[in-house]
């Protein structure tokens, strides 16, 4: 396995999602287009998406919508700026494979791809696997520069 490009603190110094909330914990490779990256955190229980003590399958979206926001920063970074905050307003094609993730041992693995940018949008493609085995796919969609709830 290849050292990571991007460890979490980088993640952490690109994304608005701070402390338990930031998801991802290594970038394992990214170009213009697409991004991959790892996360061992999906047995915590002390994890911000648990309910009920389980961590449902649906919280992969937010781990493809949160690599959403990576690349985005990583782009960003690479012309000298900052992301702009991002809201996700849309889900489609989802497909999960698992009712629940808590129970799993080892590295979740995710992917996102850039399908479509513009200074006001971006729209991805997301994968996320363990161990070789596909969990979940979708798209998703964020308007860039909103104002967060909060």
């Amino acid at each position: 396995m290849s050292a990571p490009v991007l460890d979490r603190a980088g993640i952490l110094a690109l994304v608005p999602h701070q402390g338990a909330m930031c998801l991802w914990d290594q970038v394992v490779a990214w170009d213009d287009q697409r991004i991959r990256l790892r996360a061992g955190n999906q047995g915590d229980p002390a994890h911000p998406l648990r309910a009920r003590g389980r961590l449902h399958a649906l919280a992969l979206c937010e781990y493809g919508a949160q690599a959403m926001a990576v690349h985005g920063g990583l782009l960003a970074a690479g012309q000298g700026g900052r992301a702009p905050a991002g809201v996700l307003v849309a889900l489609r094609d989802v497909e999960l494979a698992v009712a629940r993730i808590d129970d799993l041992d080892g590295a979740l693995e995710g992917e996102a791809e850039l399908v479509a940018a513009s200074a006001a949008s971006q729209q991805y493609a997301f994968r996320i696997h363990h161990g070789g085995r596909l969990l979940a796919r979708g798209r998703a969609a964020a308007v860039l520069g909103a104002e967060l709830p909060g």
